[in-house]
C-alpha cells in the first residue's frame, strides 16, 4: 500500500523537528517506504520561489508545521487546502506566555508576540489537529482547538559511559537558552558561593557574554558562546558533564515546558538538578536519578555540594538517569503515534 508523503514545512525550528519527527521517527517511516521530505522555508521565503514543483511536491501530502510558519506560507496553506491530505501542527512552547514574561529577551518577546497575534490564530484554523509536547499545553490547546493530541519528546541522543566520575575534576554546567537567563540569574548566588567553597570545582555556563555578570569573572568559569542546534548535538556528544543545572522559576512561560532537559542531561552523562515543580516533579525520583531543588540559594548550594562530596552516589544517580531517559525517551512511542497518523 502506498501512504501519503510527509513534508515538514520548517520555519528553522531545528530541534522540535528533529525530537519530535525528523531524527526520531522520519528515518524508521523512510524504512518501511513512506517518504519524507522537509522544506526550509527560512530559505525559500515564499512559496513561489518552489514553483512549479511545490504543487506536485505537497499534493495529497501529510503537512507538518512546528511552532509557526510565515504569513505568505500559511497563505499558501489555505488557498491550497483542498489539495492536501492533513495539516498537523505541533508546538512546544507557550507563545502568549512568551510574550507576556518581561524576564525575557525583548527581541525573542517580540518574535513570540507576532507569532501569537498574527501567525499561530491562521494555523489552528487550517489544522486538522494540533500536536502538544506537554499536558499544560494540551489543555491550553484544548480550549482553541477540537482535535489536540498529546506527544512527549523522544531522545534522539546515545547514552555515554559515566567513566569521567572517576577520571575528571567535577564540572558544574548549565546548557540553557537565553529564555532561561533569569532562571540562572536566580541561583547566581548559591553558584558563587559553592565556586568559593570548592576549589576544584569548574563551570561551564554556555551563553556566552549573557552569563551572568558575578559568574563572568571567576576563574575556573567557563562560559562559550551558544551553540547552533546541529553543533551543539555535536559538541553533547563529545562533552561531559557532572551536574546540569535546570532551574525554573514559577512562570506561566516555565508552565508549558516539557521535560527535554532531563532527556539532554543524561546525555551529556550528568546528574540534573531541578526545579521542584513540574515538569521535572513529575519525572525525576529525588536522590535515585536527580535532585528536586526548591527555590533558594541555600537549597541548591546544597544540593550541589552533597553531589560533589558523593561522587560515587552522583555517578549512580547519573547511570539511573540514563536508564530513565532511554525509557521515557524511547522513540518506539513517538514511532507508533505517527503510525497511526499515515
Amino acid at each position: 500500500m502506498n501512504y501519503p508523503r510527509w513534508v515538514v514545512l520548517s520555519d528553522g525550528t531545528c530541534p522540535t523537528e528533529d525530537i519530535y519527527f525528523l531524527k526520531s521517527v522520519a528515518p524508521w517511516l523512510q524504512s518501511r517506504g513512506i517518504e519524507v521530505k522537509r522544506i526550509d522555508t527560512s530559505y525559500w521565503r515564499l512559496p513561489v520561489m518552489c514553483m512549479p514543483w511545490l504543487v506536485g511536491e505537497l499534493r495529497d501530502a501529510h503537512i507538518l508545521v512546528c511552532r509557526s510558519l510565515n504569513g505568505a506560507w500559511i497563505s499558501w496553506l489555505e488557498d491550497n487546502r483542498h489539495r492536501l491530505s492533513t495539516i498537523r501542527y505541533l508546538i512546544d512552547d507557550d507563545v502568549d506566555a512568551a510574550a507576556q514574561d518581561e524576564e525575557l529577551p525583548e527581541t525573542y518577546r517580540r518574535r513570540m508576540a507576532h507569532v501569537a497575534s498574527h501567525l499561530q490564530p491562521r494555523l489552528l484554523a487550517i489544522a486538522d489537529e494540533v500536536i502538544a509536547c506537554c499536558e499544560p499545553l494540551a489543555r491550553h490547546f484544548s480550549r482553541r482547538h477540537d482535535s489536540v493530541a498529546l506527544l512527549a519528546p523522544s531522545l534522539i541522543a546515545a547514552m555515554p559511559s559515566h567513566d569521567h566520575f572517576s577520571m575528571l575534576a567535577p564540572c558544574v554546567g548549565f546548557h540553557g537558552s537565553r529564555a532561561h537567563l533569569a532562571d540562572l540569574e536566580n541561583i547566581t548566588p548559591a553558584l558563587v558561593d559553592i565556586h568559593e567553597r570548592n576549589k576544584a570545582l569548574t563551570f561551564e555556563i554556555m551563553l556566552g557574554g549573557f552569563s551572568p555578570v558575578s559568574l563572568r569573572g571567576l576563574q575556573r568559569v567557563r562560559t562559550p558562546k551558544p551553540l547552533g542546534w546541529r553543533a551543539f548535538q555535536r559538541y553533547r556528544g563529545r562533552q561531559r558533564m557532572h551536574i546540569s543545572l535546570t532551574p525554573m522559576r514559577d512562570t506561566p512561560f516555565n508552565a508549558g515546558k516539557t521535560y527535554i532537559k532531563f532527556l539532554d542531561n543524561a546525555a551529556m552523562g550528568s546528574v540534573g538538578l531541578y526545579s521542584a515543580r513540574s515538569p521535572y516533579r513529575e519525572i525525576v525520583s529525588h536522590g535515585e536519578d536527580g535532585l528536586l531543588v526548591e527555590d533558594t540559594p541555600e537549597a541548591w548550594r546544597s544540593a550541589m555540594q552533597q553531589l560533589i562530596d558523593d561522587p560515587a552516589g552522583a555517578r549512580l544517580m547519573a547511570q539511573n538517569a540514563a536508564r530513565k531517559a532511554m525509557d521515557i525517551g524511547n522513540p518506539e512511542k513517538a514511532r507508533a503515534f505517527w503510525w497511526v497518523r499515515r
